[in-house]
């Protein structure tokens, strides 16, 4: 294939979106800069303007260069810094910009990351624009993860994720703000699955891994509980991360001790989370200091505690856990089922209050209540047969788990149950531990596979 085929294909498979056709172009030679016919911009410039994250990536890996000055001064990068997609810009801004950008044009995209973040998207849009009418504004995830707003005005559109993109080109160039900027930063949406904080959590977690953090008993007594809230959620993250680190014993210990003192329901909860993370001696007491607490959120982070602790379940752990498998409260009773289906106590409780959540109007938590049947251990007909009504829900995953449940009991159903799955399409399937243990059931069954994309379903 000629070089002129391949970056015709290039071109194509940007516009389209398809990332893996990109990457084969790339391997047949096409070249990453080739410009786009439609707007005579290197195509890396056509992935930036669809916030197209993944082939950008894929561009970048195949020799793009981000630094190309465009006919308006701009460049590829600074065209995906003012976009406002985090995803994006870390896509573009390639591997170790300290060593491939000189100081003054660090400086320069630190100071434009920064003026972007401080003027607000709507604002940058309408100076760049000119135009005065409304702009159009719309919530959108950024790659698939945490969410952005994203405006549109006179044609032009940009995500109001400046706050990540700036935090994490201060990562990328070492430049380290205080805790107490990031913090605020994060919370100036107070939404954990806003890029924001997501972003100023993972800076964090970076700077963490060089030094200690010895603010942080200050910051989990901040008067306001969403700064609180974004402290507990960064050590949830580090229990996760980092739950060997030499700070892990210091940071159960904080939580511990917070988890006495704090009055939020909503941070509280948090920081239960959090401790559900790490190792305590006191966790199991923790939890069931918070087991009957009025608010919903903290019972349910209860119940995760009670199932986290290390220790030997006493009398009144399971007293605790048996009482909140009979709360008002359906997410609650879900998660004390997870604990109970761990317990040989409560094995039994729990499967009877997993059947009936499973056939309750609970729609937004079937996947969980099928997750933790799949999983439990109790074998009686009535969680089976849970299972395949689970098989005629409208969510493929709640189908799956319902089908890998079946396979582990080796029900005699788990032939028509793999068949209702439905064909699997998309990225994330290939080491999935549930589609292994189907296979792996057709195989010895000598059936043949139709989850596959064009099988014939069942």
């Amino acid at each position: 294939m000629g070089d002129r085929e391949s970056d015709r294909r290039l071109v194509a498979s940007v516009r389209a979106g398809d990332h893996e056709s990109v990457r084969a172009a790339l391997d047949e030679g096409a070249d990453p800069d080739v410009p786009d016919p439609g707007t005579g911009l290197p195509v890396l410039c056509t992935a930036v303007a669809a916030f197209d994250a993944q082939v950008a990536e894929a561009l970048m890996d195949g020799g793009a260069d981000p630094d190309r000055g465009l006919p308006d001064g701009s460049t590829p990068l600074l065209r995906a810094l003012d976009g406002g997609s985090p995803a994006v810009f870390q896509s573009v801004l390639g591997n170790d910009p300290r060593l491939r950008l000189p100081e003054r044009e660090r400086a320069r995209l630190l100071a434009r990351a920064r003026n972007r973040y401080e003027t607000g998207a709507v604002e940058e849009l309408r100076r760049r624009t000119g135009a005065r009418g409304p702009v159009v504004a719309e919530r959108v995830t950024d790659e698939g993860h945490d969410w952005v707003d994203q405006y549109t005005l006179g044609g032009r559109v940009v995500r109001a994720g400046h706050g990540a993109v700036l935090t994490w080109l201060e990562s990328r160039l070492r430049v380290l703000p205080s805790v107490d900027e990031l913090i605020d930063r994060a919370v100036a949406v107070a939404d954990e699955d806003h890029v924001d904080w997501w972003g100023a959590c993972y800076a964090l977690l970076e700077r963490h891994r060089r030094e200690a953090w010895p603010d942080a008993p200050a910051h989990s007594d901040h008067p306001d509980p969403v700064h609180r809230r974004f402290v507990a959620d960064y050590l949830r993250t580090r229990g996760i991360t980092a739950c060997d680190s030499p700070f892990a014993e210091r940071e159960s210990e904080l939580l511990t001790a917070w988890a006495a003192r704090e009055t939020d329901g909503a941070v509280l909860a948090k920081v239960l989370e959090a401790l559900a993370e790490y190792e305590h001696p006191r966790m199991e007491a923790t939890g069931l200091r918070h087991a009957a607490h009025p608010d919903p959120r903290v019972r349910l982070r209860a119940a995760t505690v009670l199932d986290a602790s290390e220790q030997a379940r006493s009398p009144g752990a399971r007293a605790a856990l048996l009482a909140l498998l009979g709360d008002p409260d359906a997410r609650v009773r879900l998660e004390a089922c997870r604990a109970g289906s761990r317990d040989d106590t409560l094995l039994a409780p729990a499967a009877e209050e997993l059947v009936r959540l499973a056939e309750g109007p609970y729609e937004d938590l079937r996947g969980g209540v099928a997750e933790t049947l799949a999983s439990s251990r109790d074998r009686t007909p009535a969680v089976a047969d849970a299972l395949a009504a689970l098989l005629a829900d409208g969510d493929q995953l709640v189908r799956l788990e319902a089908a890998y449940g079946l396979a582990l009991r080796d029900d005699p159903r788990t032939g028509d149950a793999i068949g209702q799955v439905g064909p699997l399409y998309g990225d994330g399937f290939e080491h999935d531990h549930r589609v292994n243990a189907l296979w792996d059931w057709t195989r010895r069954e000598n059936r043949p596979w139709p989850l596959a994309p064009g099988a014939e379903t069942a």
